[in-house]
C-alpha cells in the first residue's frame, strides 16, 4: 500500500506494525522537514497518528494548551493532545485541510476525519473482520479482500458524472464498488474489537441567513481581510510555495496577497484556448504588475496526449470524470517538479465560483440576476419531478404553464423555498466530487501539495450570512470578490468577466486535440474501453465509434468530454481487474517546456504561431470540398444552407449572418488558389482565416 502511495510522499516513509495493526505513513515535508515525521504519538504512548494535510491555526490552538510541550516542529502534532483533551469534539477549532487517522492504544478504536470541504481525501473498505484506508483507492486495491469492481449503475446514474445541472445534496460516490470515503467535516469513530462505528459530524455547512444582516460594505470588507488572512496561513511552509495564475479575478486575488510573503513564483497554462480567451496573457501583465514570476507552461497545438500518457492519467486520479482539465494541470505540476523542485506546494484560485456567485452569469438567459434566479426555480422543478416522475407529463412543452410549480413543493420545500440556497449546498458536494479531488490527484502524483485559500469555512460562513436584499448587489458575478479588490490589483482584473479554464471561445482547439487522442491508433483507448467486461455489458460499442466519427467530421457536433467519460469508465474497469504500475514508478511521460515572454502585445504573433494549431495552408493553396461534403440550400428558409458530411447533416450557415464564408465555400473549386475564391467571395483571407483552417483540419475542405 505504501508502495502506490510513494508519488504522494516522496521524502519518506514510516511503517508500524503492533499485532492487528498496521499504519503506514508516505511523507511530502513542508513543515519542520527535519523533525516532524510520522506517525505522532502522545507522550504517554497511547494515542498514535498520521495526518495528511495541514492544520493552518495549529499556533493558534497550541497556545492555548500552555500546559503542553510540543515535541516536534509539525502542524499536526497539536492533534494528539487536542484529541487527548476533547476527545471527539477535537476539531472543533481546527482550520486546514486534513485527512487523518488517530488510533487509540488504551480505548482499541480508530477515528478517521476529514477537513470541512474533503479537501484532503480518505478513503475505506471493511468487512466483518478487517478496514484498510488510505489517501488514494488505489491503494485500498493491493489488500487482497478489498472488492476490485467499477460500480457501472452507480457511476452512470450520478448527476455530477453526466454533467447534469442539479439542486439538493445528493450522495458522494467513489466510482467503485465497497469503497467508501470519509465524509468531510466528519469523525468516523470505530470499534477495534466490535466493529461498531459512530459518525459524529463537527462541522455543518451553514444555512442560509434570511434576517437584514450588516451592511454590504461589511461583507466586502470582511472577506478582503478573511481572504489574506486565508492566504497568507495557505503560504506558511519550511519550503518554497508557488502558485497557479489563471489571469482570473480568483488567482489574481490570491497572487496580490501571496506576492508580498516572498519571492512568489507563478506558472501559467499557454494554450491555444486560453490564448484566444486571454487567460494567458492576462496571468502574464497582472504578474508583471506585482512583480513576480510568471512562467508560461506550453501546449502546443498539434500536441496530443498519447494512449500511454491518458492511461496513466486516468489511474493516478482514479476518476472518470477525468478530461482535459487534469490534463493540462498534471502536466503543469510536472512541469514545476521538474524545474523547481524546491516548490512542495501549490496555491490555487479554485473553489471561488461555487460559493461566492461565479455561476450566476452561466444561469442567467438574459444577463441579469433575475434570469439566474429564474433559471434555479426552473431547476428545482426538475429536481422535484426526479422524485415526482407521475406528474412529469405536465411540464412538458405542450403543457407547460398550465399546472403550478406548487403541486411539486411538498416533497422539496426547501429547495422551493430558496433554490440559490438549494445551488449553493449541491455546489459543496461537487467541491468534494470533482474540485479536491482533481487537484489533490494532479499535484500529488507530482510530490507537490495543493493549497485552496477560498476553502476557508470562515470565508463560506460570510457568504452564508448574506441575506436575500443583498444577493444581487453582491454574489452577481462575483461582485462581492471584485469589490473586495478593488484597489489592491488594477481595475482591468477586477472587471474582466468569468472566462473558463479552457472552455468559452477557444474550446475547438482543445476538443480537436481529445478527440484526436481518442482516434490516435487505429482509436486504441476506445477499443481497449470496450473490449473490457464492462464495456461490452455497458456501453453501445456501435453507437460509440459512430459519435467519434461525428466529432472527427465536427467537434460542435457533441460533446467530446461525455464521451471521453464513458470511455475512461471503460478503461477503468479494466484496471482494477489487473492493476498498472504504481504511479510512482510508472513512466512519467514527456515534460512541458515554458515560453519566456517579455511584452505579450509585441510578441502576440510568436505565441500564436506556438500555441494555435496550423494547416500549413497560405493564400496559394488550393481547396476544394471534401468528398461527400454537400451545400445544401433549405427551400422552407432560403437564406438558410446546411452542410452534409456523409449524408448527416452537420451544419447551418446563414446567408445574411455569414455570406461571406457561404460565398467562399461556393467558389472553391479545387482549380483557384485560396486568393482568388476569397477575392471572387468578396471577403478578405484574414476575416475567415480560423474557419479555413478548422474546415481543413476536420476535412471538410481538402487539397
Amino acid at each position: 500500500m505504501t508502495q502506490a502511495l510513494a508519488h504522494r510522499g516522496p521524502d519518506d516513509e514510516r511503517i508500524l506494525r503492533e499485532g492487528p495493526v498496521g499504519l503506514a505513513f508516505t511523507r511530502l515535508s513542508l513543515v519542520d522537514p527535519t523533525g516532524g515525521g510520522q506517525p505522532l504519538v502522545s507522550p504517554d504512548g497511547n494515542v498514535v497518528l498520521i495526518a495528511n494535510g495541514e492544520v493552518y491555526n495549529h499556533r493558534e490552538l497550541e497556545a492555548k494548551m500552555p500546559d503542553v510541550r510540543m515535541r516536534t516542529g509539525s502542524d499536526c502534532e497539536v492533534l494528539v493532545h487536542l484529541y487527548q483533551r476533547h476527545g471527539l469534539r477535537f476539531l472543533d477549532d481546527v482550520r486546514g485541510m486534513f485527512g487523518l487517522a488517530l488510533w487509540d492504544r488504551k480505548e482499541n478504536r480508530l477515528i478517521l476525519a476529514r477537513d470541512q470541504f474533503g479537501v484532503k481525501p480518505l478513503f475505506f473498505a471493511r468487512n466483518a473482520s478487517r478496514i484498510v484506508f488510505s489517501s488514494e483507492i488505489k491503494a485500498l486495491f493491493q489488500d487482497p479482500d478489498c472488492p476490485r469492481s467499477l460500480d457501472w449503475v452507480g457511476t452512470l446514474a450520478n448527476r455530477s458524472f453526466a454533467g447534469a445541472a442539479a439542486l439538493g445534496s445528493g450522495d458522494f460516490v467513489t466510482w467503485f464498488n465497497g469503497v467508501e470515503a470519509v465524509p468531510s467535516a466528519t469523525i468516523l469513530d470505530i470499534d477495534l474489537c466490535s466493529g461498531e462505528t459512530r459518525k459524529h459530524r463537527y462541522w455543518e455547512m451553514p444555512q442560509f441567513d434570511e434576517s437584514d444582516g450588516p451592511t454590504d460594505a461589511y461583507f466586502i470588507e470582511e472577506l478582503r481581510r478573511l481572504l489574506e488572512e486565508s492566504v497568507r496561513e495557505c503560504a506558511t511552509a519550511d519550503t518554497e510555495i508557488g502558485l497557479f495564475l489563471s489571469g482570473g479575478i480568483d488567482s489574481a486575488a490570491v497572487a496580490a496577497f501571496a506576492a508580498t510573503s516572498g519571492n512568489l513564483q507563478t506558472f501559467s497554462v499557454l494554450s491555444g484556448s486560453t490564448f484566444i480567451n486571454g487567460d494567458a496573457e492576462n496571468a502574464h501583465t497582472l504578474a508583471r504588475h506585482l512583480g513576480i514570476a510568471n512562467h508560461q507552461v506550453v501546449f502546443p497545438g498539434d500536441e496530443v496526449p498519447g494512449v500511454e500518457d491518458w492511461r496513466r492519467l486516468l489511474w493516478l486520479t482514479e476518476m472518470p470524470m477525468c478530461g482535459p482539465e487534469q490534463f493540462y494541470k498534471y502536466k503543469l505540476h510536472r512541469y514545476v517538479r521538474e524545474n523547481h523542485p524546491e516548490i512542495k506546494g501549490m496555491l490555487l484560485g479554485a473553489a471561488a465560483d461555487e460559493f461566492l456567485g461565479g455561476y450566476t452569469t452561466l444561469l442567467s438567459e438574459d444577463g441579469t440576476w433575475d434570469g439566474a434566479t429564474a433559471t434555479l426555480r426552473e431547476m428545482a422543478v426538475q429536481h422535484a419531478l426526479t422524485s415526482r416522475g407521475d406528474l412529469a407529463t405536465w411540464w412538458m412543452p405542450e403543457a407547460a404553464g398550465l399546472v403550478s410549480p406548487e403541486v411539486l413543493r411538498s416533497s422539496t420545500d426547501v429547495i422551493f423555498a430558496d433554490p440559490y440556497a438549494a445551488f449553493v449546498h449541491r455546489k459543496f458536494l461537487d467541491i468534494q466530487q470533482y474540485n479536491c479531488w482533481q487537484e489533490d490527484r494532479t499535484a500529488a502524483g507530482n510530490g507537490i501539495e495543493a493549497r485552496v485559500p477560498f476553502l476557508d469555512r470562515r470565508l463560506v460562513e460570510l457568504v452564508a450570512a448574506i441575506p436575500k436584499r443583498s444577493r444581487e448587489r453582491l454574489l452577481w458575478d462575483k461582485r462581492i470578490v471584485r469589490e473586495a479588490m478593488r484597489g489592491v490589483v488594477p481595475d482591468r482584473y477586477v472587471d474582466r468577466p468569468k472566462v473558463p479554464f479552457y472552455h468559452g471561445e477557444g474550446v475547438r482547439q482543445t476538443y480537436l486535440v481529445f478527440t484526436q487522442m481518442l482516434t490516435q491508433d487505429k482509436s486504441a483507448l476506445v477499443e481497449e474501453a470496450l473490449a473490457g467486461t464492462g464495456g461490452r455489458q455497458f456501453l453501445d460499442a456501435d453507437g460509440i465509434r459512430a459519435y467519434l466519427s461525428r466529432l472527427q467530421r465536427n467537434p460542435d457536433a457533441g460533446h467530446p468530454e461525455q464521451l471521453l467519460r464513458l470511455i475512461n469508465m471503460g478503461l477503468l474497469d479494466n484496471m482494477v481487474r489487473e492493476l498498472p504500475a504504481h504511479p510512482a514508478t510508472a513512466p512519467a511521460g514527456d515534460t512541458p517546456v515554458s515560453l519566456k515572454v517579455t511584452d505579450w502585445a509585441s510578441e502576440s504573433s510568436r505565441i500564436e504561431a506556438v500555441v494555435i494549431r496550423s494547416s500549413g495552408l497560405t493564400e496559394a493553396s488550393v481547396l476544394s470540398l471534401g468528398e461527400g461534403v454537400l451545400l445544401l440550400r433549405q427551400h422552407a428558409a432560403p437564406d438558410n444552407w446546411l452542410v452534409s458530411v456523409d449524408g448527416q447533416l452537420e451544419f447551418e450557415i446563414n446567408e445574411r449572418e455569414d455570406g461571406g464564408w457561404l460565398r467562399f465555400l461556393q467558389a472553391l473549386d479545387g482549380v483557384r488558389p485560396l486568393k482568388e475564391a476569397a477575392a471572387e467571395a468578396g471577403c478578405t483571407l484574414d476575416d475567415i482565416w480560423p474557419l479555413i483552417n478548422e474546415s481543413a483540419e476536420t476535412g471538410l475542405l481538402v487539397s
